[in-house]
């Protein structure tokens, strides 16, 4: 069985809230995440893992209100959490998407783990070198090489970002990023600003289309380049960036 893990809470540092931020008149990002994962042909389940505070109750009622399950576990490790909800669920093949993706095409999932699928890669990406647009960004694995991470990783960045212990330690795992036939990195669709949220709700409201593809974005941003504008002085990856000083002090 593929399963899909979307990480998800609401304590983020830069947009505090932003997965119950309302992209439209009702629906809140979150609700996009999952419900643009529901149009996945190749994932069998999807599952919401966050946190056991009070304060992502609220994630774990709008996944039920879904018909998807939450899962709850450590705060502080990610991976630790990650890696227990894939364990709870017996996920062999993991996808996973963060809820600062609200705009996740189910196209772009589904070809990634095609090729996971039909290849004997550990873990397949779109992520390193970027390529494709930051907001669509895909990950497939296998439970196994998560078993590794979780008893190997050392690092805080590693228990932050799940995948990174694979990234790290290339000489063990057989990986493959995937490259978009044209580098759209330039593009930031991802959900980490109020510049972020202005224009992800203006892309929104311009496409009728569900789910919302790439391709429809893209054609958005040859007719009306001018609302892409909002977000462009943040860079991608600031996040692991952080992390990555944290280390530095965890090391010294």
């Amino acid at each position: 069985m593929i399963g899909c893990i979307i990480q998800a809470r609401m304590g983020s540092t830069r947009l505090p809230g932003k997965v119950m931020e309302l992209l439209d008149d009702k629906n809140p990002s979150l609700y996009y995440t999952i419900n643009q994962l529901k149009n996945s042909l190749n994932v069998d389940k999807i599952i919401v893992a966050t946190t056991k505070l009070n304060e992502d109750d609220v994630i774990e009622k709008i996944s039920k209100n879904n018909k998807i399950d939450c899962f709850r576990g450590n705060s502080n490790n990610v991976l630790d959490r990650f890696y227990e909800c894939a364990k709870k669920f017996k996920l062999k093949k993991i996808v996973r998407i963060t809820a600062d993706c609200p705009l996740i095409d189910p196209k772009i999932v589904d070809s990634i783990i095609q090729i996971f699928n039909s290849s004997n890669y550990d873990y397949v990406h779109n992520m390193e070198p970027r390529t494709f647009p930051d907001g669509l960004d895909t990950e497939v694995f296998s439970f196994k090489i998560l078993e590794e991470a979780h008893k190997n990783a050392k690092l805080p960045s590693e228990k932050e970002h799940v995948t990174l212990y694979f990234r790290n330690n290339k000489d063990k795992f057989r990986i493959k990023n995937v490259i978009s036939k044209k580098n759209m990195s330039s593009h930031r669709w991802t959900l980490d600003y109020q510049e972020d949220l202005d224009l992800i709700r203006n892309i929104v409201k311009e496409i009728k289309n569900r789910p919302i593809l790439m391709n429809d974005i893209i054609s958005l941003f040859n007719k009306k380049p001018n609302i892409f504008e909002i977000n462009k002085k943040y860079l991608a990856n600031e996040g692991l960036t952080r992390s990555l000083e944290e280390d530095k002090k965890f090391l010294n």
